[in-house]
């Protein structure tokens, strides 16, 4: 049996991008991507979300394939549609439109009634001292957790 609270997250996410909003959208998946993802099997490092048809759909999401699965194994990295109403994709293609906006997936997870949820984030690139920032940020909390600890 799948390990409960399945939370895959997208560390690159937050340290490349200024994340502005977040979503969460239901995902059109195959038999077996699902299983995958219930075995904790899939990586959002290197993937983003674009428009098609007035529709989003996210790429290079990696679900490696089910070790059960036979001839009707899925495509590890193909394209999946996302599932959001009208009003959130509209606002969403507005924004992207401006220069400097994308769309990241930050995690994904199995909700209570066990559907796959993909959390997605309008998010606007970090410059490389932006980066340098974070980092002193979280090396100088991790000093202050060490010394509260003791």
């Amino acid at each position: 049996m799948a390990k409960e609270g399945i939370k895959i997250k997208n560390k690159r996410a937050s340290f490349e991008f200024f994340l502005v909003e977040k979503l969460v959208a239901g995902i059109v998946l195959t038999g077996t991507e699902i299983k995958s993802i219930r075995e904790g099997k899939a990586n959002l490092s290197d993937s983003y979300c674009t428009f098609k048809n007035h529709e989003l759909f996210v790429q290079a999401l990696h679900i490696s394939e089910y070790t059960y699965g036979t001839y009707n194994n899925h495509e590890p990295k193909r394209e999946r549609k996302l599932l959001l109403n009208f009003r959130e994709l509209k606002k969403l293609a507005v924004k992207v439109k401006e220069k400097g906006y994308t769309i990241v997936p930050v995690s994904l997870f199995i909700n209570d009634r066990g559907l796959a949820k993909l959390e997605i984030a309008l998010a606007k690139g970090k410059h490389h001292y932006d980066k340098r920032e974070d980092l002193k940020k979280k090396d100088s909390k991790r000093e202050m957790d060490r010394y509260t600890k003791y």
